[in-house]
This record gives C-alpha cells, sequence and structure tokens, in this order.
C-alpha cells in the first residue's frame, strides 16, 4: 500500500467504501464502539479474512451507518483514545502477533468527520489478537478456532502463495505505475529497448509480473514489482522496513554509530548504486608488490557484492520490523538478512542453492545481478583467502543470518577459531573443484613460506583435532596426505587432487 495518503484519496476511498452494498469479510462500519479490546479483534479478523478473500488491505471505518452505509459522523479521535497511560495504536502493536501495520486516518466528507483504520492483509500466518486467532464469517467476527475449514483454507493461501505474488499497492492508475516504479531500470538491466508507448511499458511489466490487473480497474503492483523497482520503497508501507541499511561505526562495537544510511530504491534498481556506497565506505589497506605500494579495499568488492546479493534474495520477508543490514566496523563488515536459512551455515560452500524467494531470484538472475548457479559463497571463500585475509564467518542470530568478513589478520594473530574455520573452508572450496587440502594448498592459503611445512602441518592437525576436515589417506605420509571436509564419505572423495 502506498503512502502519503492524500484528503483526497481518503474521501474517495471513503465514498468507494460506502457503496459496497454490505459490510463484506474486509470491511466493517460503525458509528460507535471504541473499545480497545473489541478493535483488536477486529484488526485479527480482518487482516485473516483480507487474506483469505485475496485483498492486499482491510478497513474499519467510524462514521459510517453499517446497514445504510450513510456517513453520519464520529466523535472518535485515536490520537486521544488511551489504553491506561498507553496510546491506543500503541497498546494495540503490543497485542499483535505477528505485527503487521495498520494506520488510523482521520477524514471530512459530506461536513462529517470519518475515521478510517485501514489494516495490511495477514502474511505467512494467521494475526493474533492477545494469543487469539479471529476470522470474519460474513458481516461477523469469530474465533478462528471455530471454522477448521477456514483455517486450513488459510494456511493454504500462505503456502500457495509466495511473497512476490503478494499485491504490495492496488488500484493503481496507469500514471500511478510509472510514477511510482523506475520502468527505464527495468527495461535497461533485463536487456530490452523500452517499448514508445504507455501501454507497450504496462504490457512488458505484466510478463515479468511487476504488475497485474486489478478486478476493481488500472493495476496493482506485486511486492515482487515494488521491491524490486520501487523509486521509493517507503511508497509501499507493506515494504518500508525491507530497504537495505548501511551503519558504520567508528569502533569494532556498535556503541557509537558515525553513519547510517537506509536504501530508498528498490534491490534492482538501486543495487549499484548500494555496492558502491558500500565499497566508498570500506576502509582501504596500502600493500606493496614489486615494491610497488597499492591501495586496495580492505575487504574484496566480489565478496561484498555476492554478500549483499545473497542477503536480498535469500532473506525471509515473513519476518516483521526486520531487514537487511550492511555494518562496517572498524575490523569487520557484517551482512545480516531477516530469517533463518533453509540449509546448515557450515554447507553454504558446496549445498546446492535454495531459495525461499525464487521469483525474485530468477529476476535478478535475468537481470546478471545475481548468478544461475549457487556460486555465491564459493567465490566469497576464494576472495578471501586471495587477498589472505581471516575466513569468513556463516551463523544464525535469532531470526536472522550473518555473513562476516573480517579485516587482514597476520596469521600469528589468528585465534584457534579463526584458523580451524579457515582451513574447513579451504578444505570445502577444494572439494567442490574437485581437489584436496594439502600441506601445499594451507602455505598458499595462509602465505606461508614454502620451508615452513610444519608450520601448515601443526594448521591442519588442529584442525583435524577439531574434526573439521578428516584425511582422505590416513596411512600415507604426513607430507602427502589429502583432507576433505569432514562430512565428506568415502565414496563421494574427489578422483583427483591438488598439488
Amino acid at each position: 500500500m502506498t503512502t502519503p495518503r492524500t484528503a483526497d484519496y481518503l474521501v474517495g476511498l471513503l465514498r468507494e467504501l460506502c457503496k459496497l452494498p454490505r459490510e463484506t469479510e474486509w470491511a466493517e462500519f460503525k458509528v460507535g464502539n471504541t473499545d480497545p479490546r473489541e478493535i483488536g479483534e477486529q484488526i485479527s479478523a480482518l487482516a485473516n479474512s483480507a487474506a483469505l478473500t485475496g485483498k492486499a488491505l482491510a478497513y474499519l471505518v467510524w462514521g459510517v451507518e453499517d446497514v445504510s452505509h450513510q456517513i453520519v459522523g464520529t466523535q472518535f479521535v485515536p490520537a486521544a483514545t488511551k489504553v491506561g497511560n498507553e496510546e491506543l495504536e500503541s497498546w494495540l502493536l503490543h497485542l499483535l502477533s505477528p505485527k503487521i501495520e495498520f494506520r488510523f486516518f482521520e477524514v471530512e466528507a459530506d461536513g462529517k468527520r470519518a475515521v478510517i483504520l485501514e489494516i495490511e492483509r495477514a502474511r505467512g500466518q494467521p494475526v493474533q489478537f492477545q494469543g487469539e486467532k479471529f476470522i470474519r464469517v460474513g458481516t461477523y467476527k469469530k474465533k478462528l478456532k471455530d471454522f477448521p475449514e477456514k483455517e486450513r483454507a488459510l494456511w493454504r493461501i500462505f503456502d500457495l502463495v509466495p511473497f512476490e505474488g503478494i499485491t504490495a499497492a492496488e488500484h493503481v492508475s496507469d500514471d500511478d505505475v510509472l510514477k511510482l516504479l523506475d520502468h527505464a531500470s527495468y527495461f535497461d538491466l533485463v536487456g530490452r529497448p523500452a517499448p514508445g508507448t504507455k501501454q507497450g511499458v504496462l504490457d512488458a511489466l505484466v510478463e515479468d509480473a511487476v504488475i497485474c490487473a486489478c478486478d476493481a480497474g488500472g493495476w496493482n503492483i506485486t511486492n515482487l514489482g515494488a521491491v524490486l523497482f520501487a523509486k521509493r520503497l517507503d511508497q509501499f508501507a507493506g515494504l518500508s522496513r525491507k530497504a537495505m541499511r548501511v551503519i558504520v561505526y567508528p569502533g569494532n562495537s556498535r556503541i557509537e554509530t558515525s553513519k547510517e544510511q537506509v536504501g530508498a530504491k528498490g534491490y534492482a534498481s538501486g543495487f549499484e548504486g548500494l555496492i558502491s556506497f558500500i565499497n566508498g565506505l570500506v576502509p582501504s589497506n596500502e600493500v606493496i608488490q614489486q615494491a610497488l605500494r597499492k591501495t586496495v579495499p580492505m575487504y574484496p568488492e566480489l565478496a561484498v557484492r555476492e554478500l549483499v546479493v545473497n542477503v536480498l534474495i535469500h532473506q525471509d520477508f515473513s519476518v516483521t520490523g526486520a531487514g537487511p543490514m550492511v555494518e562496517i566496523f572498524s575490523d569487520r563488515m557484517e551482512i545480516t538478512n531477516p530469517g533463518q536459512p533453509l540449509m546448515a551455515t557450515d554447507r553454504f560452500l558446496d549445498t546446492p542453492p535454495k531459495s525461499r524467494n525464487e521469483a525474485l531470484a530468477s529476476l535478478m538472475r535475468r537481470m546478471g545481478i545475481c548468478e544461475e548457479r549457487g556460486s555465491g559463497v564459493d567465490k566469497v571463500v576464494f576472495q578471501t583467502e586471495l587477498f589472505q585475509l581471516p575466513a569468513p564467518l556463516f551463523e544464525v542470530t535469532g531470526e536472522s543470518t550473518r555473513a562476516v568478513l573480517f579485516a587482514h589478520r597476520p596469521l600469528t594473530k589468528m585465534d584457534k577459531e579463526d584458523r580451524v574455520r579457515a582451513c574447513y573452508l579451504h578444505a570445502c572450496l577444494k572439494y567442490v573443484n574437485r581437489e584436496h587440502l594439502t600441506n601445499t594448498t594451507v602455505r598458499e592459503r595462509f602465505g606461508i613460506e614454502a620451508h615452513n611445512i610444519a608450520t601448515a602441518s601443526r594448521l591442519i592437525k588442529e584442525a583435524v583435532e577439531a574434526g573439521a576436515i578428516k584425511p582422505v589417506d590416513p596411512d600415507s605420509a604426513k607430507s602427502h596426505r589429502r583432507y576433505v571436509p569432514r562430512w565428506v564419505e568415502p565414496s563421494e572423495t574427489p578422483e583427483e587432487s591438488g598439488p
């Protein structure tokens, strides 16, 4: 749903709702009855019913007679209403689970005052109020548990309708579609010339499910279209928290912030600008190559790019109140996305890609923002090895997945966890390339002098004792042993080995 709601829009919306022949599962009219508990239960019922009936929004209206639909006015002032010492809106939000978007609007029409409560549809799971789920049955509010067939139907909708296919804004005019979406970047990214007519542009957007026809006329902008091509994500209230946040800290903790910015554009249309912005914030290191001093970024640009696109594609959009985030510290960069991964973090490098947002990932692949195959983490690990950085860390924290890139540290400054993780990921990278970890490859990975075979052997022994890697041929001489990740079965051992 788009913001802001102008006075003209709200008057028009009120009149359109009044034209309904009767109350529906997604629209309720009241003159009085401003009991906070009743409002909370109605939000639950209307949000769930909107999902069940395929509506992006539901409405609770005060000041309209529920039979005649005449505008009669109301004395209800949401902003002045409190429950105890807490404001009504805040009180409602605390008791709703999961958190959804809802907003009160006051509108003047025919010299009378009305209040419209606009409610986002349920997404991913039924909305409950104070632990109870409600649904609309005709024009009546009921407990969802008393209507198991509706609850089953609701869960089927959550399972069958992917995030990308849900409506972000409905009943949008031709001109507003072009105002809200960066259609020029769409054609540029998909590599086709822009049509010379407005209808040609709209037809092309329909082909890629960026928009779809609205039953009430005009167009619905899908989440896919909005999240990829919005000129401003904050014009879609349901997506405003999904914009990428970039935060810079002067030290290695979150105590003090030196810079913070929230991305405005859709992921596709704003991607190159986002990557340039992040790389511009990353500190640089000076290295000496063949007697020449060269300034290079602290983190490989390709690794940053791959991790950023991964968090955008693989995030769980059903997690409310959170979005993708890049945090830059003095000693590391943390890239976080909402949602737990679909595979174990220690198998990111070798497991074929899985995405909970396949339509989004597919379109971004077509636009060349990410690759068709799941080689992103391979590239990240390869780049950190090439730059001889500490191995990246992949972890799950609560409802989020986080990737961490570390600034350069010499081997003598790495702790045991760093060293074991580096050996493990090195073995994984070799394995997917049908090679093996050896003493030679470990020396190359850590930049160890060729004559320091014993140092590499100690690192390998440490990783074996930690259960991270295992020898392919344990009976061979140590200097010739080959190693694979701990999870490799004997039958899966590569036939070819590295040096």
